[in-house]
């Protein structure tokens, strides 16, 4: 079984989420998304508008998702393709480059991202709209 692995907040899950999972999902048999905490998000001065098991609950729920696992910190990465038998890690290519260290453990694919669609223009349009 060829093992999938993707990083991410998942806030206002949206489209271009969907088609990452999707896309990823389709590099191997089973997708696991290691999902970031309320406290790794602080940690990162990232404020999500649902609670981490919220966002658990409902990244559970897409079929493409096979097991959704705690990211705690930066440093993670490499402790959880060894521990899960990771074949490839997947980001959007808005991290080119930025984890091809964990090439000496795994495959690395930076997938394109949707364009038109971000969790960052979505969360500027709803400022904009509410004032």
């Amino acid at each position: 079984m060829k093992k999938v692995i993707t990083y991410g907040t998942y806030d206002l899950l949206h489209w271009g989420h969907i088609n990452l999972l999707k896309r990823a999902r389709e590099l191997g048999d089973y997708l696991i998304v290691a999902l970031s905490t309320d406290e790794f998000n602080a940690i990162k001065g990232k404020k999500a508008y649902y609670s981490y098991e919220h966002r658990k609950l409902i990244l559970e729920s897409i079929r493409y998702v096979d097991e959704v696992i705690p990211e705690r910190s930066w440093d993670q990465k490499i402790q959880d393709i060894i521990e899960h038998n990771v074949d490839i890690f997947v980001m959007g290519d808005d991290w080119k480059g930025k984890f091809d260290f964990l090439k000496d453990y795994c495959e690395v694919i930076y997938l394109p991202r949707t364009i038109g669609i971000s969790t960052t223009k979505i969360k500027k349009d709803l400022k904009v709209q509410n004032g």
